[in-house]
């Protein structure tokens, strides 16, 4: 990694370091000081009040993102999602509802400040299908093929190395797995430097990608049917927008019996006499019934 991308990195950290610290002290937490970034275009407004109000009152205060991913992704019944930047865990405790007992919601995120919040989120809530992790985006400490569902929200434009996020985003997908995203993306007409001229790196503004450049950055990691739609303006030219995309299903076909390396349906070695769950709070069957790929054997 360059010098340029550790320091955006450790600005982006300490930025949301403290918000994550202003929350525990009993604050309101907001993205940064720019005007964009503390309108209703950002933050919990964007989530339907009853949602709000099932969340302890930190999770809810410590968003920070431009949309609501757990809608964008559309998650259903027992499903395993993953939360790329998980912040105070509002998402992933809104995926943990959505998701249900026989489901699970991971969390993963690089700011102790932030998962230590998440964490005592989780507890207040009662959540206990949720697992926060520590870790960069771009590195995700989950094995492959094991998530059904990668969500994110208004924190792939903070990365500094996009490709990898797309790739890692990719790799923990079970074949036919999807993301559902929310983000900020500039329109195809706005140079780096006009997108730095309308907010800072760690205001999430700065570092957004084109829709062409995240189309092309999605299917360049193997992703399929991308869809990149604008959702509201948050500044001149660039949008909240709804991301979403899919592994497709033959990605993961090599995965079969004697790979037991590999995981297929959420089962390691799958289809062998040493099968077991990915996930260890599931059963073999339970994980097959899970997963929906069609591996009943």
């Amino acid at each position: 990694m360059s010098e340029q991308s550790t320091d955006l990195r450790e600005t982006v950290r300490r930025r949301y370091a403290a918000a994550a610290v202003k929350v525990t002290e009993g604050g309101a937490a907001c993205c940064g000081p720019q005007p964009v970034e503390v309108d209703a275009d950002f933050g919990s407004a964007l989530y339907a009040a009853e949602e709000r109000d099932a969340l302890p009152a930190e999770a809810v205060a410590a968003s920070l993102g431009c949309g609501n991913p757990t809608a964008v992704a559309e998650l259903r019944e027992g499903e395993r999602v993953l939360d790329l930047g998980s912040g105070g865990g509002i998402d992933v405790l809104l995926s943990a509802r959505r998701v249900g007992p026989t489901g699970k919601a991971y969390g993963v995120d690089m700011t102790d400040e932030m998962l230590a919040l998440a964490l005592a989120n989780a507890e207040k809530a009662g959540a206990t299908n949720v697992e926060f992790l520590k870790g960069t985006i771009e590195s995700v400490p989950l094995p492959a093929k094991t998530i059904d569902v990668v969500i994110s929200n208004c924190v792939i434009n903070l990365s500094v190395d996009k490709a990898a996020v797309f790739a890692e985003a990719f790799r923990v997908l079970r074949p036919g797995g999807r993301i559902g995203v929310s983000d900020v993306v500039a329109d195809d007409t706005l140079t780096p430097e006009q997108r730095a001229e309308r907010g800072d790196y760690a205001g999430c503004v700065a570092g957004a990608l084109s829709f062409a450049e995240y189309r092309a950055g999605l299917e360049a990691a193997g992703f399929t049917d991308v869809e990149i739609v604008p959702a509201h303006p948050v500044a001149d030219g660039m949008h909240s927008a709804v991301v979403r995309a899919t592994k497709p299903p033959a990605a993961g076909a090599e995965a079969g019996a004697g790979d037991t390396a590999g995981t297929c349906c959420g089962v390691n070695a799958c289809c062998t006499s040493a099968e077991s769950a990915a996930d260890p709070s599931r059963t073999v069957t339970g994980a097959k019934a899970a997963s929906g790929c069609g591996c009943t054997g």
